[in-house]
């Protein structure tokens, strides 16, 4: 553990990537496909682009800072808070300053700029809080544990560049595959991360999945891949929710780590209307038995298929099969 000549934060600073914008051409501007950058990863794959002349990117980043203990302990002066973009590959170095929100100081957003010609692979995005210290100016008194990965040639927003899907066989695998041997499919949150398991005893299934071969084979796949993402952001919202840490006065924290940003980008969805803060709160309460939870699941379904884009996925095989039976019949 590194250890400072000065205080700094003991809370945690933590950042998301909230939207991505391509810029080609003629000024043509495109919004990067959701699918492409995953809070839980915390990666964006720019190779997601429907285009392949884009010739920048321009990040939409907030950062979430210990405001309490900034405004109690009043160790720091000039507060500010950076956010750093870094390849080591080309040796690239690009900083912005993000503003505080409206509301307070705890939420910080700005834009950082990507120049495609200066960046080849994966450029990480951290973000730093800096502060007049001791008389000293621009120390650096808190940073992000884990710093997001902006990959320029991917098309998949994965850390490991390994799919997180394994194939097992349910009814010879681990006693709680065994109960649950009929599942083609599950999202074990057990891990460090989740991984989707896929059950070997369907045959075929696995195939049709990662390898399909037909043009009825890929829109059946892609109908599946959509519902396995929106399976993936129910069961890592549920298991975010449920293990909060929780203040003396009762007020839920959020996680640092990818658990916090699943739920700060779920949570508008399920409480529209409210601060994240108030409607963190509010879901806990109704998960503790303070209201109704069940009512929740209704919006908990949405906001998972929104960012699996179930509705466009689906209104995109429905068009596709119907070209498919013009062309059959014609």
């Amino acid at each position: 553990m590194k250890a400072y000549p000065y205080p700094r934060l003991t809370g945690a600073v933590t950042a998301r990537v909230t939207a991505a914008r391509l810029r080609g051409p003629g000024d043509s501007r495109e919004q990067l496909d959701s699918r492409g950058c995953s809070v839980v990863e915390q990666v964006v794959a720019l190779g997601m682009a429907e285009r392949d002349d884009w010739e920048t990117a321009r990040l939409a980043v907030t950062a979430t800072v210990p405001s309490r203990e900034i405004e109690s302990k009043g160790s720091w002066s000039d507060v500010a808070v950076v956010a750093v973009l870094t390849e080591g590959t080309t040796n690239i170095r690009t900083a912005t300053r993000l503003e505080p929100s409206s509301d307070g100081d705890r939420e910080w957003s700005g834009h950082i700029e990507i120049n495609r010609d200066d960046h080849v692979d994966r450029a990480s995005l951290n973000v730093h809080v800096v502060a007049t210290v001791e008389g000293v100016a621009g120390r650096v008194i808190g940073s992000t544990e884990q710093e997001w990965l902006i990959d320029v040639t991917s098309d998949v927003p994965l850390r490991d560049r390994q799919l997180e899907v394994s194939t097992v066989s349910f009814a010879r695998g681990a006693e709680w595959l065994r109960s649950i041997r009929d599942a083609p499919w599950i999202v074990d949150t057990s891990e460090r991360m989740p991984v989707v398991r896929l059950n070997s005893d369907f045959e075929g299934f696995a195939a049709l999945v990662q390898d399909p071969g037909s043009k009825t084979e890929s829109m059946v796949s892609e109908i599946l891949l959509a519902q396995m993402c929106a399976d993936v952001w129910t069961a890592v919202f549920h298991t975010a929710i449920g293990d909060l840490e929780i203040e003396d006065d009762g007020t839920p924290l959020f996680p640092p780590d990818w658990r916090g940003a699943v739920l700060r980008e779920m949570l508008p969805d399920i409480i529209p209307g409210r601060s994240e803060e108030d409607a963190l709160r509010e879901v806990h309460t109704r998960r503790t038995g303070e209201g109704s939870w069940t009512d929740l699941q209704p919006r908990i379904q949405y906001a998972a298929a929104r960012r699996a884009d179930i509705p466009k996925t689906l209104a995109s095989t429905v068009r596709d099969i119907e070209r498919f039976e013009q062309e059959t019949h014609a």
